[in-house]
């Protein structure tokens, strides 16, 4: 059996370790585009980012694990949502590492950290600027669409801040002594009215494309922010640009956008109320660990006729 590994061909104990760990298997490493379609001919899995091409060439191809959790952009590729492939994906270690990017957004636009730091640049000591501009976390309410993993980590933290929490879910949910309420999809109106942050923590689906659409964010409170932490399109850009503009929304904090890179000529990147980076929530060196210890597990349970984790379903998005 041939295993095709298309990631992190720099870590050599990593790659040594699987090979170790796997003896009796054929483990091969590549990671440039022509020596992937070399080899996924007949490999029976594939660990990296699917293409059309590589789904073209792929004759053997029984198991596809993505080293990420948003297998949106898989989904994409031509004919293999319908394809008898199984699909894993590594949700689970990014969790941390997003919640703490969306809280650090939050304090940023909170207490202005990031005009401090353009004022640090500039050698630009201005005490006044701030005085009575912070805004308290305490005491205000979160709404967090959806709550898998990262809504859940972020519920947590933003509990810790002591803020009031509310929480959106397509699933049934467990109650969580951090949320307040949990709420089906037929209450979202009520929890985006009540949100001083709306945090985007979502998958990206057909069902959640555009799903915070201009109706949504003008039912926002005066004066609430915007947290985008897991995938653009789910948030209508122009609307959200709109609501910023007008003053109506207080600030955003972005991780995520409908295009990437974001265009040059956007009005987002000059806005002093909007925090931007470039979709990077969830790369810390420790969610790497856990990505490459989770296809290792599922090797293993493949191998050993197991039930993978994290099995996606297709039709759902997720």
């Amino acid at each position: 059996m041939k295993v095709l590994n298309g990631v992190f061909d720099e870590d050599e104990a990593y790659i040594k370790d699987l090979s170790a760990s796997f003896p009796d298997i054929e483990i091969v490493t590549a990671t440039t585009p022509e020596d992937q379609l070399n080899h996924i001919r007949d490999a029976e899995v594939f660990h990296g980012f699917l293409t059309e091409e590589l789904l073209a060439e792929a004759q053997q191809l029984r198991w596809f694990h993505l080293p990420g959790a948003g297998i949106d952009g898989t989904l994409e590729v031509a004919g293999f949502a319908d394809s008898d492939i199984i699909l894993t994906n590594a949700r689970g270690p990014h969790a941390p590492s997003m919640a703490n990017h969306a809280m650090a957004m939050m304090l940023m636009l909170a207490h202005k950290w990031h005009q401090f730091f353009r004022d640090e640049q500039e050698r630009n000591w201005d005490p006044w600027n701030y005085v009575w501009q912070y805004e308290d976390l305490d005491g205000c309410t979160m709404g967090i669409l959806a709550l898998g993993d990262v809504g859940k980590a972020v519920a947590r933290r933003a509990h810790g801040f002591g803020m009031k929490v509310l929480a959106v879910d397509k699933q049934p949910q467990p109650k969580m002594p951090e949320v307040d309420a949990i709420w089906g999809l037929d209450r979202l109106d009520d929890m985006v009215g009540l949100s001083d942050w709306l945090v985007i923590a979502a998958p990206f689906t057909e069902g959640t494309r555009g799903l915070i659409d201009r109706r949504r964010l003008e039912l926002l409170p005066e004066g609430a922010h915007v947290i985008i932490i897991s995938r653009g399109g789910i948030v209508d850009e122009s609307a959200l640009v709109d609501g910023l503009q007008s003053g109506r929304i207080a600030g955003a904090g972005i991780d995520a956008f409908e295009e990437a890179p974001l265009a040059q000529d956007s009005p987002l990147w000059t806005m002093d109320h909007v925090v931007i980076t470039p979709h990077v929530a969830g790369v810390s060196a420790a969610v790497c660990v856990g990505l490459k210890a989770i296809f290792k597990e599922n090797l293993r349970r493949y191998l050993a006729g197991e039930d993978f984790l994290y099995v996606c379903d297709k039709k759902e998005g997720y």
